[in-house]
């Protein structure tokens, strides 16, 4: 068997599909919304690894900190044989796992971008040549049927991505990471923590103006593929902190009143001047939550750490008996 497989879930045309679906039902609701995953394009991919190197933004350096001082852990109490990896890109925070699993026999990366895949698959491969990797092009929110791979299986979902769903899309998600996982499984969540508003705005509002053209990329996906007339300029970035539902919305805030044309949809959308329309939600954390969460979709936490100034924190949880 080849040491790289790639099986598609997705219809040839279902990003295409899905991006008109969003926008028309998005952009003709009141308040109006667009989907976070439409930021990443090249381009937006392209901005959103700069965003994680900002002073500002701490997710990805306090992830990467548990995952270098608990990776030996973290093998050690799942014992996994197959490391599945929800969402994956570039696979970057995987390195730090495989670098501990050392009976791991199986990498099962799950993203929308083939090209994704297939870039990490050639670097993950060279790096560890004894492994086999089994990617899967489809959308994990849908619902997934996992290859036939080793276990345990160690299911993770990384980088705080969970924050970006809304609590029916969350429960929804976790019940079906349950339905995947076999009795000795374990999933691995990452978790942004809630802290200080000032903290949180300035991790997505940042002083170089990256996080506010990373925002007005998804008007530019709009433009290229729906062939719409988005003025960039005439829409100002902006992150508020919802106190009450303890979550970072970011929106885009009409500068003047406009009407926007989309042709691919036959639809003209119009925007009253100051008004706002959201276009992602990253919700933080409590640790009791996050476990009410889990245990709600029928898994039991079983470890819990976080990085050295209680940022963020990554949990292990296995089905409930």
């Amino acid at each position: 068997m080849s040491p790289f497989q790639l099986t598609r879930t997705l219809p040839e045309h279902a990003t295409e599909a899905a991006l008109r679906s969003d926008v028309l039902h998005g952009l003709t609701r009141t308040p109006k919304t667009l989907p976070p995953k439409w930021f990443y394009d090249a381009r937006g991919s392209e901005l959103f690894d700069r965003i994680t190197e900002l002073p500002e933004y701490y997710p990805t350096r306090a992830e990467r900190e548990i995952l270098l001082a608990r990776a030996g852990e973290i093998a050690a109490a799942t014992g996994a044989r197959t490391l599945v990896e929800l969402g994956s890109g570039s696979s970057d925070k995987t390195r730090h796992l495989l670098e501990e699993f050392s009976g791991l026999e199986a990498y099962v990366p799950v993203d929308v971008s083939e090209s994704a895949l297939r870039g990490a698959g050639r670097t993950l491969l060279a790096e560890h040549p004894g492994l086999t990797i089994h990617a899967l092009l489809a959308d994990f929110t849908a619902g997934l049927t996992l290859p036939d791979t080793p276990g345990p299986r160690l299911v993770a979902f990384l980088g705080g991505t969970i924050g970006n769903l809304l609590p029916d899309e969350r429960a929804a998600f976790l019940a079906s990471v349950r339905d995947m996982l076999a009795p000795g499984d374990f999933f691995l969540l990452g978790t942004d923590l809630v802290k200080e508003p000032s903290v949180l705005v300035a991790a997505y509002d940042d002083a170089a103006g990256v996080t506010a053209a990373f925002d007005k990329n998804v008007l530019s996906v709009v433009n290229r593929e729906l062939g719409a007339d988005f003025d960039l300029d005439a829409f100002a970035h902006v992150a508020v902190w919802d106190a009450e539902h303890e979550w970072i919305e970011m929106r885009l805030r009409a500068e003047s009143a406009q009407s926007v044309k989309i042709p691919a949809l036959d639809l003209a959308v119009d925007f009253a001047a100051g008004e706002e329309m959201r276009t992602e939600v990253s919700a933080k954390f409590r640790r009791a939550g996050v476990e009410r969460e889990l245990g709600a979709a029928g898994l039991e936490t079983v470890r819990w750490w976080t990085d050295s100034e209680g940022r963020f924190a990554l949990s292990l949880s296995t089905p409930a008996v």
